[in-house]
This record gives structure tokens, C-alpha cells and sequence, in this order.
């Protein structure tokens, strides 16, 4: 190979290249000029290798508001599956719910998501259950940036006397927390919606103005 010939590009779908293209972009420094993605996912199990998605569900934040009619909620097709998960989740085996191909699904994430703010509980279970299915497909991993809705929350208590911290929080000491209804808690998109409120009431407490004041660690 002679030492200065061009890499040959990966062979990926146009869908990756269309998800890449947004990243060209700077997110806004304004923290109201960005729109965040608020997403939950329900799973087989906790393994990354041996779990897969059942459901993805998210919803967009634009200034300070849910987009609802902008909502996101795709089921995932599957051969693998654990009937003491669904207990939790309450997806049966035998749902008559409409689901995709893993690979159609994610295809459908990218262009949803596409260089917007992930914001999650426990986010990073989420974003490496999403990675782990986009290994499987071939793709790469999210080039996203995160939020993670527990250590904003954290942020909060350390202006606060008179909450005691704890070392974890759930997303039920969230909804507890901010007086957020539990109704359709343990369904994707139903997280999604409590996760979503509680980052509005956090960002209220914490009053971030630059998109990097939240990004900090």
C-alpha cells in the first residue's frame, strides 16, 4: 500500500452519514437555544451482551418545554426475551404493539436525536444498551453528549441544608421529590415524561445559563 493513499471510508448506511453530518454543528452556548432529548429505555435484562431492547421512548425539550406532539416511541422485535423483566415493564411476549428490526429502530433514533443534548436517569445504562445494538448492526457509538438527571439532581443539594443526601437516586425519589404523577411510571416513554419534568425543575434550582455550566462534571 503505497504510504500516502487515502483511507478507504467505512462502508456505512446513509442513515449513519445523515446522523453525522448534524455534528458539523456547535450546539448553542444559550442554554435555551438547545433542544435536549429526554429518553428512557426497557430492557430484557441488565446485560449488555446477553439483554436487548424491548422499547425506546423520548421526548424533545425546547425552551424550557416538553414537545409532546414531537414524541418518540418505537418497540423492538426480538428473539430474546425474560418473563420476570416483564413484570416490570409490562411488555408480553405475545404484545400486539407494532415493532421494528433492531437496525430499523435505531435508524429511527438517529434521525430523531440527531446532534441534540441526551438527557436520561441513569443515562448511561441507556447509552450503552443503545451502543451495544448499534455494535451488533455495525455502526458506531453515539456521538452524543449526555445529562444524567442524578447528578444534576445531586447539584441541587449542595445549596440545600435541608435535604440529607443519599448516595443514589431513583428516579422515584425524583418524582417524589418534585410532586411528579407515577401514573404511566416503567413504560419508556412514560419515564421519559417523568425525566423530563424532573430536568426542568432541576434546571430551575441550578439556573445554568451557558449549555456548559451543565455539561460540567
Amino acid at each position: 500500500m503505497w504510504p500516502f493513499a487515502k483511507k478507504k471510508p467505512l462502508e456505512l448506511p446513509d442513515f449513519w452519514w445523515e446522523y453525522e453530518e448534524h455534528f458539523k454543528e456547535k450546539l448553542p452556548e444559550d442554554i435555551h437555544a438547545n433542544t435536549f432529548v429526554v429518553l428512557d429505555s426497557e430492557t430484557t435484562g441488565f446485560s449488555l451482551t446477553k439483554d436487548r431492547m424491548l422499547c425506546i421512548g423520548a421526548l424533545k425539550l425546547s425552551d424550557n418545554n416538553i414537545v409532546v406532539k414531537d414524541s418518540f416511541e418505537v418497540y423492538i422485535q426480538q428473539e430474546h426475551y425474560d418473563s420476570d423483566s416483564a413484570e416490570i415493564h409490562g411488555i408480553l411476549k405475545k404484545s400486539k404493539k407494532d415493532s421494528l428490526i433492531e437496525l430499523e429502530a435505531l435508524k429511527q433514533f438517529l434521525r430523531y436525536v440527531k446532534n441534540y443534548i441526551l438527557v436520561g436517569h441513569h443515562i448511561m445504562f441507556d447509552i450503552n444498551m443503545i451502543n451495544a445494538a448499534l455494535k451488533r448492526n455495525g455502526l458506531p457509538k453515539l456521538k452524543n453528549k449526555t445529562l444524567d438527571t442524578e447528578s444534576l439532581y445531586v447539584r441541587t443539594l449542595l445549596i440545600s441544608t435541608v435535604v440529607q443526601k443519599k448516595e443514589r437516586y431513583s428516579l422515584d425519589d425524583l418524582a417524589k421529590r418534585f410532586s411528579i404523577s407515577c401514573k404511566d411510571r416503567h413504560t419508556a416513554l412514560g419515564d421519559a415524561f417523568i425525566t423530563a419534568i424532573a430536568f426542568l425543575r432541576i434546571i430551575e434550582k441550578l439556573k445554568p445559563k451557558k449549555i456548559k455550566d451543565l455539561l460540567k462534571k
